[in-house]
């Protein structure tokens, strides 16, 4: 089958692999879709943590089950994506139920190889049925999933000011899902041309430049003076993140859903006197991975609106390198199998 390798930062390689035999209890699935997420940008440009080459990349995917693999309930044929995370069963984390920060986690298309290739051997106990739901959509279900995990884990309540700092595919699911669970949604970033997405596609009102020298006086007045009560990062970036301390009201939580590689430092004094929560967000669950279909099925997201670009598995190669200049416009970049 045909593969493409990320050999080493900034290079790809089509390869011929032999096609995978499941092993018990796994299925075999026919790629249709994969979605470029910032995770393979990273690890494309060399920036990735946890990563290690030669790697195929890929786990925002949809694909036709060829081999249920004992899973009950699907049927061969049958339009599915699947959740791309590998967890133990017995750790610390699994046994309370959170396996999407197991100990031992293995994520596909980072810490193992991935989708980009036209067969794939998964879990079959990971399978998550397509619903009636096209494959496009299917291949978004996973990164709306992060924003959605984020979201829950900020607890964010009707009513409640939520600052998204990145504007990016994972903040747009976060703010998607902040608006689903009826928060009053701003989005702070530093690329007007995403802010602008962000009014126009999503319907968010109120947006902020962050490169403009007043973002903490815009947001008081914005807020009453209050500030808001949930701040999730979604840029990975550390200057975003340590910037964002300040946004933060008395009494409010921080969600870091973007990751990067550096230490993070912050005033205790701060930090404080506003008895503030700071957590992080890793991956997703079942529960959101079905809360994201669900609300994809009642019209609540419609995620044709993040495919920007779409190119075909032949293309890759080629085009990937320019999906990391913002001036592109890339959203979401959707690649057809």
């Amino acid at each position: 089958m045909n593969t493409l390798v990320c050999t080493e930062p900034g290079h790809f390689s089509y390869e011929s692999r032999p096609a995978p035999t499941p092993a018990p209890g796994q299925a075999l699935l026919k790629i249709r879709r994969i979605g470029i997420c910032g995770t393979d940008l990273h690890a494309f440009e060399g920036t990735q943590p946890f990563f290690n080459y030669p790697r195929v990349l890929g786990h925002e995917l949809a694909g036709e089950l060829v081999d249920a693999g004992g899973a009950q309930g699907f049927a061969v044929g049958e339009a599915v994506t699947f959740i791309p995370y590998f967890s133990c069963g017995t750790c610390i984390a699994c046994r309370r139920g959170l396996p999407n920060c197991c100990t031992r986690i293995s994520v596909c298309g980072v810490h193992v190889d991935g989708g980009m290739a036209e067969l794939l051997a998964v879990p079959a106990d990971l399978l998550v049925h397509g619903e009636g739901l096209s494959y496009d959509e299917l291949a978004l279900v996973e990164p709306l999933a992060i924003g959605a995990h984020g979201v829950r884990r900020a607890g964010v309540q009707p009513g409640e000011v939520v600052l998204v700092v990145g504007a990016g595919p994972i903040g747009l699911g976060i703010m998607e899902f902040a608006r689903i669970a009826g928060g009053q949604v701003i989005a702070l970033d530093i690329n007007e041309q995403r802010l602008a997405f962000c009014r126009e596609k999503l319907g968010v009102a109120q947006t902020l430049n962050a490169l403009a020298p007043d973002v903490r006086e815009q947001l008081a007045a914005l807020t009453g003076g209050d500030m808001p009560t949930v701040v999730i990062d979604a840029t990975g970036s550390q200057k975003a993140i340590l910037g964002a301390f300040q946004y933060l009201a008395h009494g409010g939580r921080f969600v870091l859903v973007g990751l990067q590689k550096g230490d993070i430092s912050f005033s205790h004094p701060e930090f404080h006197k506003r008895e503030a929560t700071l957590m992080s967000s890793r991956n997703a669950t079942r529960e959101d991975f079905e809360h994201v279909i669900r609300s994809m099925k009642q019209g609540l997201v419609n995620p044709a609106t993040y495919i920007t670009h779409r190119v075909g598995f032949e293309q890759v190669k080629d085009e990937f390198a320019s999906w990391l200049d913002p001036a592109t416009g890339v959203i979401k970049a959707m690649v057809s199998l």
